[in-house]
């Protein structure tokens, strides 16, 4: 989840990669996958889509029991608001989920009112 993503685990970073627009996307999921390279489009093993992925820099060293990165992928499921908007997330938002437009290399992101998209209140007659 996107809270238990820390600074520490992020800071090797040098280019976040969109493999769509995402400028109308109200949250992508985000997670930290171990991955066999610093760079590139990483295999995708999800429901859904893939929507971006970090790069690594040179310094990004490898995990001494495995080999692998530990690198952010982003994402979104068949059923997120993007695709069904009156859906589950017609308000609120997964706890993984950030707003897109709230991330760059190193930086974890954050939710909004528009990734959160609070529940509009009832109207009464």
């Amino acid at each position: 989840m996107s809270s238990l993503i820390s600074d520490d685990e992020i800071h090797n970073e040098v280019e976040l990669v969109w493999l769509e627009d995402v400028t109308d996307l109200d949250y992508v999921r985000q997670s930290l996958d171990r991955l066999p390279t610093r760079r590139g489009k990483p295999a995708y093993h999800r429901d859904g889509r893939l929507v971006g992925y970090a790069q690594l820099g040179p310094q990004a060293k490898p995990s001494r029991a495995s080999g692998t990165f530990r690198r952010r992928v982003f994402w979104l499921l068949p059923h997120d608001r993007d695709t069904v908007p009156d859906g589950l997330y017609s308000s609120g938002a997964p706890a993984e989920a950030v707003d897109p437009r709230t991330l760059s290399a190193g930086s974890r992101g954050r939710k909004t009112d528009r990734s959160e998209k609070p529940a509009q209140p009832t109207q009464h007659p």
